[in-house]
């Protein structure tokens, strides 16, 4: 059972969706928060393949559910570095705003000033054609692979 009712409901309403061979949904994404504030993501996709479809034959197994935490993995660095022609420092502070958040928040785990972020985050935004630092995180996101998580 889930903690969130609106969430909880739609787990069941999805599963019980693909017990009835899958019609009605199609792959079914839901955000979820642990009771440890960390972020997790449900997948559920029915089993409903033509063959079973054609078979009509009960079959025990309706969906499969798939839950993983919500983070930006398998970001591969050094490949960011290359495209972008990024030095180590702007590397490095790119990361720190993917992985801890704003400006401040990349400074004090990098025990750097402020400024400094910023001027890193002012010539990252240059090399990558990006003006927001959303869009620098949204950028690192399609650097990652899943083949690393």
């Amino acid at each position: 059972m889930i903690c969130d009712r609106e969430m909880n409901t739609m787990l069941h309403e999805a599963l019980a969706a693909a017990v009835e061979t899958g019609v009605g949904i199609k792959n079914l994404a839901m955000p979820l928060i642990a009771g440890n504030g960390d972020r997790y993501l449900v997948h559920v996709l029915p089993l409903s393949s033509g063959a079973r479809r054609e078979a009509r034959v009960a079959h025990p197994t309706a969906a499969a559910v798939f839950v993983r935490k919500a983070v930006l993995g398998g970001l591969v660095p050094e490949v960011m570095a290359k495209a972008f022609d990024l030095t180590p420092a702007e590397l490095r502070v790119l990361l720190a705003v993917v992985e801890v958040g704003g400006i401040p928040q990349a400074a004090s785990v990098l025990g750097v000033a402020d400024s400094t972020v910023k001027t890193h985050v002012g010539r990252l935004f240059e090399k990558t054609g990006t003006s927001r630092q959303a869009d620098l995180v949204k950028l690192a996101a399609g650097y990652s692979t899943p083949l690393l998580n």
